[in-house]
């Protein structure tokens, strides 16, 4: 899922300004599905990678739960690719904006204060300059945190859970975090792998469970239509209840999907799905200075070929540098290229596969 998660996060990060805004209601129906694609529905993304994080950590159990070794794994898995990719991308915008070029599509960074570059380039206190990294800067936190929360989602689930769900819905202060539903998605994918939860039993209802999700987002999509882009609480509240019921709607769309001829393809996508979460946002910064340099005036044809030509560039030069430079593309994508790979199938013939929730 990973691959189709990250894939869809892309089309949240469509840059556009207050002029060519969706709650304008400028383009009708169009600027309805442009909150539904990018508000509502793709939204499920963070916190459903968040749990899938969480539930691989922790399926040994907490036995089987090593975290020294963890943290030393996960520092050049995470952390090395993090600093790799941002520092990366701010080193090129300090160089554009020395040239003029660039202002007003990124934060100033040749005249920011040093507290303020430390946070461009190291997330300390606000969004890194490579906005969709913070789920790597949040997703560190919580495998700083994973004995505790361990601990305490084995001991206390309910409650544990339950506070963690008040805090990632409710109009609470973020703390350390920079996205609350990282932490509560990382916690429920902890509970379903210590607490051995059979979530294959939601597969004979796959396709209820995930239209049910699927409505959901059509609600939210046109409620956020109707009152953006200031929501009431209410509608906050609602909206983060509605992403964390993606978690659910995400694993059902996986039981569609297992047996089917894009099983196998998606499931080897581990370098490339990393590829394309790091490497989307600064293309599409850039394609957003050509356009607006490009004369055309027509939003809705950039927000329909901006994502197509990012993903296709992205699947291309993933291709190359995965080919001509295997040590760079291993430290670019924490050695994932490896990943997903999915055991040889012995069912009978016409029987489906019975894949374990990892394989899955």
């Amino acid at each position: 899922m990973r691959l189709l998660l990250i894939s869809g996060i892309v089309f949240v990060h469509v840059p556009y300004d207050p002029q060519t805004s969706p709650f304008l209601g400028t383009y009708g129906m169009f600027d309805w599905l442009r909150i539904f694609l990018g508000d509502s529905l793709f939204r499920v993304g963070v916190p459903c990678l968040s749990a899938i994080s969480g539930f691989l950590l922790f399926r040994r159990g907490l036995d089987g739960f090593d975290y020294a070794r963890t943290t030393r794994s996960k520092a050049m898995t995470v952390l090395v690719p993090f600093l790799i990719w941002n520092l990366s991308f701010l080193l090129l915008v300090y160089l554009g904006q020395r040239n003029g070029i660039g202002f007003g599509y990124v934060p100033d960074v040749v005249g920011a204060s040093w507290r303020d570059l430390a946070s461009h380039a190291f997330a300390l206190e606000a969004w890194p300059i490579n906005v969709p990294l913070y789920f790597l800067r949040d997703l560190l936190l919580c495998l700083l945190l994973s004995p505790a929360l361990g601990f305490l989602v084995m001991r206390f689930p309910g409650l544990t859970l339950a506070v963690l769900l008040a805090y990632a819905v409710l109009p609470v202060p973020n703390g350390i975090f920079l996205k609350k539903s990282i932490l509560f998605g990382f916690s429920i994918g902890i509970y379903a792998a210590l607490h051995k939860v059979d979530i294959k039993r939601f597969d004979s209802q796959a396709g209820l469970v995930f239209t049910i999700v699927l409505a959901i987002s059509v609600a939210l999509a046109t409620a956020l239509y109707q009152y953006g882009p200031e929501f009431p609480v209410w509608l906050e509240t609602a909206r983060s209840l509605a992403a964390l019921t993606g978690i659910l709607g995400a694993w059902c769309l996986s039981a569609l999907l297992t047996g089917s001829r894009f099983a196998k393809a998606l499931s080897k996508g581990g370098g490339l799905s990393f590829w394309i979460f790091c490497a989307h946002y600064p293309l599409l910064v850039v394609a957003w200075m050509v356009w607006n340099r490009s004369g055309l005036d027509f939003y809705p044809l950039f927000y329909i070929t901006a994502p197509v030509l990012v993903l296709i560039a992205t699947v291309l030069s993933n291709a190359v540098v995965k080919r001509t430079m295997p040590q760079l593309y291993g430290l670019l994508t924490g050695s994932r290229s490896k990943s997903g790979k999915v055991p040889p199938r012995r069912e009978a013939p016409g029987k489906q596969a019975n894949y374990t929730p990892q394989e899955r």
